[in-house]
This record gives C-alpha cells, sequence and structure tokens, in this order.
C-alpha cells in the first residue's frame, strides 16, 4: 500500500501537466515578469557523513542514599545551582549517634585500661631492679662462703643458708623479668584494643555522615526524585546533578563509519532549539564497541560554550564529518516545489515557458540542495516566486 501512493500522485500530477498541455485556444498562457532564473550548474561541494544525536553533560552524578530513614531535609530545588560540598538532603539517622557515643566509651575505656597497665609496667620494673640486686647481692656473697666453705671456714649449714639464698634471688629476678614481659605484652593487647575503639568511632562518625548528602561537584540540579517525609532506603536515587561547564553531543554512527572517523576529527554541529547552524566541534570519544542490534557505535563531541544560548542534556543536534569535496549539481532551496510526496522544479523550455519536472534530491549544502536525477547541466530554472509559476506559464526575468 505505500508505494501506491506515491505511484498515484504521479498519475495524477502527470495527467495534470498533460492536460494543462493542451492547446488553448481562447486563452493565451499568461506571462509572469521580474522571475529570478538560474542555469543549473557541477560545481564543487562537501562531501559529508551527517550523524544525528543527544547532548548530554560530560560529567553527571546521581545522589543516592546510603541508609535508611526519612527524609527530614532537602535544601535544593530542580535547577538550582549547587557547588562541592554543598548539603543538599538531610536523611534522619538516630542510629548513628549512638554508635558513635558506645564507640568512644570504648576508646575511654580502652585509654583507662591503658594508663592501669603503664602503672603495672611501671611497678614489674621497680621489681624487677630489686630483684637484680638483690640476685647480684647474694651471689656474691655465696661466691665468698663458697671458697670459705671449700677451705672448711664455714660449716655446711652456713654454706646451705647462703645458696637457698642466692638460689631464691636468682628465681625472683627471673620471676620478675617474667612478670614485666607479660605487663608489657598486656599494654600491647590494650593499645590495639585502642586502635579498633578509635576504628569504631571513625566508622560511626562516617555512617553519621551518610545522613547529610552533598554535593560531589559544582553543577545544577536537573532532577529532584524525593519528597520531604519520604522513606529511603539505600541506593534510592534522590537528585541528578550535571556539570554545566562542559556537555558532548553523543552520536550514534553506522558501523560502515567506523574507519574513517578518529579522535581529534572536527565536525561541524547544528543545534536548532539554539539557533546554531555551524558551530565547530572535536571528536572527544569514540565507542569501542558496536551495538549489534542496530549496528551502530557511540562517538562524543566535544561542544565548547555557546555565546547567547545555554546547554542543556537533552536537546536534540546534527554534526557533520567532512570527508573530501566532489561535483554535484545543486539548486536553491527556494526552486523547490512540493505536489505531496513529490519533488520538482519549473524548468524553462527554449520559448521560456516553465514546465514542472520531477527530481530526485540529495544532501543539502547550506541554502543549497543536491539533485540526484532530474536535471542536467546547462538548464534554466525558476529560483524564486515559486508558488506564482503554473505549468506553461511563460517567464520574464
Amino acid at each position: 500500500m505505500k508505494r501506491i501512493v506515491p505511484i498515484a500522485c504521479a498519475i495524477a500530477l502527470m495527467t495534470m501537466i498533460s492536460c494543462s498541455n493542451k492547446p488553448q485556444t481562447s486563452q493565451p498562457a499568461p506571462i509572469v515578469q521580474g522571475v529570478k532564473i538560474d542555469t543549473v550548474q557541477a560545481a564543487a561541494v562537501d562531501d559529508y557523513y551527517e550523524a544525528v544525536g543527544t547532548v548530554h553533560a560530560k560529567n553527571s552524578t546521581v545522589i543516592a542514599a546510603r541508609i535508611m530513614g526519612n527524609v527530614v531535609a532537602i535544601r535544593v530545588r530542580e535547577g538550582d545551582r549547587v557547588r562541592t560540598g554543598q548539603t543538599l538532603i538531610e536523611i534522619e539517622n538516630r542510629d548513628a549517634g549512638i554508635q558513635l557515643q558506645k564507640a568512644q566509651a570504648g576508646v575511654r575505656e580502652a585509654q583507662n585500661a591503658l594508663d592501669e597497665v603503664q602503672r603495672n609496667i611501671d611497678a614489674a620494673e621497680s621489681a624487677r631492679v630489686a630483684a637484680r640486686a638483690n640476685a647480684t647481692l647474694t651471689g656474691k656473697t655465696f661466691d665468698r662462703y663458697q671458697a670459705l666453705f671449700e677451705r672448711r671456714s664455714v660449716s655446711p649449714q652456713e654454706f646451705d643458708e647462703v645458696r637457698a639464698k642466692y638460689e631464691v634471688a636468682a628465681a625472683e629476678s627471673e620471676r620478675s623479668e617474667r612478670l614485666l614481659q607479660a605487663t608489657r605484652a598486656k599494654q600491647n593487647q590494650v593499645l590495639a584494643r585502642i586502635d579498633q575503639a578509635k576504628a569504631d568511632v571513625a566508622n560511626a562518625r562516617v555512617y553519621a555522615g551518610y545522613a547529610r548528602l552533598t554535593s560531589p561537584i559544582n553543577g545544577i540540579v536537573v532532577t529532584k526524585q524525593t519528597d520531604l517525609g519520604s522513606m529511603v532506603t539505600p541506593g534510592t536515587p534522590l537528585l541528578s546533578i550535571e556539570d554545566d561547564s562542559q556537555y558532548q553531543l553523543e552520536l550514534s554512527i553506522e558501523e560502515s563509519q567506523s574507519g574513517r572517523i578518529f579522535l581529534h576529527d572536527q565536525a561541524r554541529v547544528q543545534i536548532e532549539a539554539l539557533g546554531v547552524r555551524d558551530l565547530m566541534a572535536a571528536v572527544a570519544e569514540i565507542g569501542p564497541a558496536a551495538d549489534p542490534g542496530s549496528h551502530s557505535y557511540i562517538i562524543k563531541v566535544s561542544l565548547p560554550q555557546i555565546a547567547g544560548a545555554q546547554l542543556r542534556s537533552g536537546l536534540y543536534g546534527k554534526a557533520r564529518f567532512i570527508s573530501g569535496q566532489r561535483q554535484a549539481l545543486t539548486i536553491p532551496q527556494t526552486s523547490i516545489t512540493q505536489r505531496g510526496q513529490l519533488v520538482g522544479v519549473f524548468v524553462l523550455d527554449q520559448l521560456g515557458t516553465a514546465r514542472l519536472r520531477l527530481i530526485k534530491t540529495g544532501k543539502t549544502f547550506g541554502e543549497r540542495v543536491e539533485v540526484l536525477s532530474g536535471l542536467s547541466g546547462g538548464e534554466q530554472i525558476v529560483v524564486e516566486s515559486v508558488a506564482s509559476i503554473q505549468e506553461g506559464t511563460r517567464v520574464r526575468e
């Protein structure tokens, strides 16, 4: 059915043209003066590939909840400009305060234990000093009595008493050394407890900080996805922020162009919504893989700032990549007349009579359009005031 419509239009148009060609004995052909005429000629044009896409911010972020709770404050609205570190949303988080107090109490308890262990170490070191001194003294006494005993100057009982005192003193010195080592080991344990308690405090403070959501970038709030009093859970998106200092045009490129477009290639960008028609931009990123469904891949063109215009995500845009030059027949777009789905121009014959001829158009080049078929070089066409021209009208410049 889709093919029948243009065929029917063509038949109707040709019928109209043929009927208008019948001799009119009663009415002469109308003459239109002051019509601009142009001669169709081939000219060098830029050969290009055109792609369409959407404007996106180069950097954007989604602010999401990291704890469960009710939203108690929303300090920004959509469209507000924010800075890095600015508070955006606050979530109720009573458990965080309790955990922080508990962790701080653990630090104090461990610190008190460390003070007690230090006192025990001081006492153990004093005891060791005394034990060593006593062991030294009894050792010297034992050496003198042993010499006397060998000369039989002291009785065996006296020698045994001195020897027993020496052995007790040596054992006491060894015990004091082991006690000091055990106390120092306990000190290391307490120090580890302090480190753990401090880590718990830091963790509790981080958890408490989850209740206050701040902006990680400078930018503008584009969407708000929560309301005051809403219950949120970890991972729930709340706000979207984009950096409006730099935007990119994301384009879908046919896979056949994969070997023709490279990084830093220049493109002419057109954004109709902003009235931008010839903005030069460079290719910043090229997608490493193609979409198997659409057989296309994504490239990103970095957009410069536009004076007097405000870029926004979601704007529709086009980009042209120039690949060289070629010869082509082009005509002004003002010369084209539309008859339903058919495109035609008024061609002047040798007598200056306008004849409607169907043509097939191709790419556009500014105010001109390429003619693929229907016209030949050297023919004259009407390029202005086309609405006042009919089949058979005699045209004069």
